[in-house]
């Protein structure tokens, strides 16, 4: 038997019960090794992914806070206004050339670009934003001035340096009806106006008015302002008509008064 062994030696190798036991270590055996690197690269790649996310995409991870909190397109009880001038006559008048106002949830209600009643001269574009192209089809100014009046009447409007915007508009607005960024108290600097860009910039951490500017988040930024100071400033414009009416009251009882001294002095 031994030497039956020997001559053949590679009868017991070649037995098929060996071979298939084999076989099933080599496949069992082969997974266990690779299974073990994509568990531990698998979570790494995903890990890595999510945290590029924020730097490869900026935008998405801050959000504009200037955008509208829904899509409510109504005519709401406070709207704000901004208006874009280009230059007449010799270049140094101004004159309107796009109005838009928003409503308090920041959503765009009117936007026309505007053809003013005298020729054009100089389109300001660096700073309006307004080409030749966009006054083509513009709407005449006193279409424009006739819808911004019926939008604004019996409302709060909002907006900066507003005695500009009425006045390019040929409007005028009740006081007590205006809330104007640029003349609120808390945000005047040693009883000096800031420019728009810099509320925005301070208050709400926006960046606006870099170049061209936009009527748009001009209008926008006005609103969200005065939205976030908003009971503040309405007590503020409370007391301050109540002043007034005390005042006004003082004035009438001194007028008899003044009246009954100068029938004696006659008499």
């Amino acid at each position: 038997m031994s030497s039956e062994r020997k001559k053949n030696p590679e009868h017991f190798q070649l037995n098929p019960n060996w071979a298939q036991l084999q076989q099933k270590l080599k496949c069992s055996a082969k997974p266990s090794r690779h299974s073990k690197n994509p568990q531990s690269e698998t979570p790494n790649s995903i890990l890595g992914k999510r945290k590029e996310r924020p730097n490869s995409e900026p935008d998405d991870a801050k959000p504009n806070p200037l955008m509208p909190t829904n899509d409510d397109s109504s005519v709401t009880d406070v709207l704000a206004m901004d208006c874009e001038m280009v230059g007449v006559g010799q270049g140094n008048k101004s004159a309107l050339g796009r109005v838009t106002v928003v409503n308090k949830w920041r959503n765009v209600i009117y936007d026309e670009f505007v053809r003013p009643v005298e020729r054009v001269v100089d389109f300001r574009t660096h700073i309006s934003g307004i080409r030749p192209r966009d006054l083509r089809k513009a709407k005449d100014f006193r279409v424009v001035q006739k819808k911004v009046a019926e939008l604004i009447k019996g409302r709060i409007l909002v907006g900066h340096a507003l005695h500009n915007d009425l006045k390019a508009l040929l409007l005028t607005h009740p006081k007590k009806d205006l809330r104007d960024t640029s003349e609120y108290q808390p945000f005047l600097k040693e009883g000096r106006r800031k420019a728009l860009r810099h509320l925005a910039a301070e208050v709400l951490g926006v960046e606006i008015q870099n170049g061209e500017h936009c009527p748009v988040d001009d209008a926008r930024a006005a609103m969200l302002l005065y939205s976030k100071n908003r009971k503040q400033w309405e007590r503020s414009v409370k007391d301050q008509l109540r002043l007034k009416e005390k005042q006004k009251k003082r004035k009438q009882r001194k007028k008899p008064k003044a009246d009954i001294n100068h029938s004696l002095i006659a008499s």
